[in-house]
């Protein structure tokens, strides 16, 4: 049996394909047989470029149902897609396609000069363009393929993504995602958020991102589902569409900026059965705030590029705000100490996965891969967590200092480099403070070289060019030196507290 993940898809679309599957905020209707046209013209056009089953697709384009379709259209072909955030500069573009090597580059029609050099640099054969709308170069080249365009003979084993996680050395590494891992992770989330033919999904989240492009969308299409798929997030828009449907997934800035809206209440939700949250920690006060105004729980999840999702708190059982629930079906997890021995019920420790649903390793990072492996073959998150005496796991820290703000993973040391690079700087730290809206906002504390000056509307301009928007510090604080302990390491946690204060 093919074992490539679009024809377990295939099996489970309706058996009417003229059943819709998504519906744009323009009213534009897509059904599964339109989309599956789609995808297999698309699979024609970029074997025609060049790509081959195994070779990499990458991708920067607009969410659209094209980009939707490009996706399952790598699927389909056997090509590895390579989602790349739309915010990257093309300082960041020039990284993933000299690391990736892809044979196929999609990006949007205004960036092709820009990126032209990145492009030649790294040796890739073909560029195709796909806009907002869903035209360009590669939507022109798939109308002269087939719409039968066969799926591609895929194992279990074989890549199906790759996708760039931020590093805190800077330099980003590639999860390698198989058809397995998906399709075991995606199966569970189906059973375990009890989807069905009859749901309709709130999809507001990027495409480019993994909650957006799998966690979310595979559960539509293994379930036979719908989908109201909106470019982007917009409180008003969301609240105006919830009464026609009946799950919706975000981050925790979707609902603090929903529970702004004075009418966001329960009659607004009443037709809505779940709300689904992850990507990044989810305040208590949000969580019981959201119960008092709708009179439902939220369903907080935990989960990572490398995995999909880990632990989810239960459907129909009691979810526990300030945790992220149970392991999934076929997810093992464990908390254990600096010797990767598992620690009792309410202690904390690192927290550990195994299963089918963790990805292959870090592309071209055989080291690195091995180093986040345990010797039993548990695969070290970097997050620190904590079971209660009922299986409820809560994420307590972050190794490494990561900060999540507004859902997306941004990497201190990527930004400190940048900043450290700036006439006059000495050194600068880059910390996670509290953010209503963000949950937390990036911030930077430097130090500069005497007689030297530095304005935050400078440091932040230059970063705007050199980074994606995320990643850019809402604020910028000069002191005369950085906090450090005896063996001269910087005390962030000093830092977050001083400045978390004025936050």
């Amino acid at each position: 049996m093919n074992a490539n993940l679009y024809s377990l898809f295939a099996s489970r679309f309706p058996k009417d394909r003229t059943c819709t599957l998504l519906e744009t905020e323009d009213g534009s209707v897509y059904s599964y047989a339109r989309l599956d046209a789609m995808a297999a013209r698309f699979a024609g056009a970029l074997a025609s470029a060049g790509a081959r089953p195994g070779d990499r697709v990458a991708a920067q384009v607009e969410k659209s149902p094209a980009c939707l379709a490009l996706y399952l259209g790598c699927l389909r072909g056997g090509f590895v897609y390579l989602p790349l955030n739309t915010a990257y500069q093309p300082a960041e573009i020039a990284y993933f396609l000299k690391d990736a090597e892809p044979t196929v580059f999609v990006c949007r029609p205004a960036s092709v000069e820009a990126l032209r050099p990145h492009v030649e640099a790294a040796g890739v054969r073909s560029v195709l363009t796909l806009d907002a709308n869903g035209t360009g170069s590669l939507a022109q080249a798939a109308e002269a393929e087939s719409s039968e365009t066969p799926v591609a003979e895929s194992g279990a084993g074989d890549l199906a993504l790759i996708v760039y996680t931020s590093g805190t050395t800077g330099r980003s590494k590639g999860a390698m995602l198989t058809h397995g891992n998906l399709a075991v992770n995606g199966q569970a989330l189906v059973e375990t958020w009890g989807f069905t033919r009859r749901d309709v999904l709130l999809h507001q989240l990027p495409l480019f991102h993994v909650h957006g492009l799998f966690i979310s969308t595979h559960c539509v299409l293994l379930s036979g589902a719908r989908m109201l798929f909106h470019r982007k997030f917009d409180a008003e828009l969301a609240l105006e569409h919830l009464g026609r449907a009946t799950v919706m997934m975000g981050v925790p800035t979707y609902y603090t900026r929903l529970l702004a809206l004075p009418a966001f209440d329960r009659i607004a939700t009443a037709n809505v059965r779940l709300f689904v949250s992850g990507s990044a920690p989810l305040l208590l006060e949000t969580f019981r705030e959201f119960e008092r105004r709708t009179g439902q729980r939220i369903l907080e999840r935990y989960g990572m590029s490398e995995s999909g999702v880990i632990t989810s708190n239960p459907l129909c059982a009691e979810r526990r705000g300030g945790t992220v629930g149970m392991p999934l079906p076929g997810t093992e997890v464990r908390v254990a100490n600096d010797r990767d021995e598992p620690v009792p019920a309410g202690e904390p420790g690192g927290v550990q996965i195994r299963g089918d649903c963790v990805f292959k390793g870090y592309w071209r990072m055989p080291e690195k891969t091995r180093d986040e492996f345990t010797t039993d073959g548990w695969f070290r998150t970097g997050d620190v967590g904590m079971f209660d005496q009922d299986g409820y796991l809560s994420i307590v820290g972050r190794a490494k200092d990561l900060i999540i703000s507004g859902g997306y993973n941004v990497y201190p040391k990527e930004i400190e480099m940048e900043i450290d690079a700036l006439p006059g700087v000495v050194e600068s730290a880059v910390i996670g403070v509290p953010h209503a809206d963000f949950g937390e906002a990036v911030t930077a504390v430097v130090v500069l070289a005497p007689g030297a000056t530095l304005s935050e509307a400078d440091t932040i301009a230059h970063l705007r060019a050199r980074l994606a928007n995320y990643k850019i510090p809402k604020s910028v604080h000069v002191v005369a030196e950085l906090p450090r302990n005896a063996m001269g390491k910087v005390q962030k946690n000093v830092l977050r507290e001083t400045f978390g204060r004025s936050a």
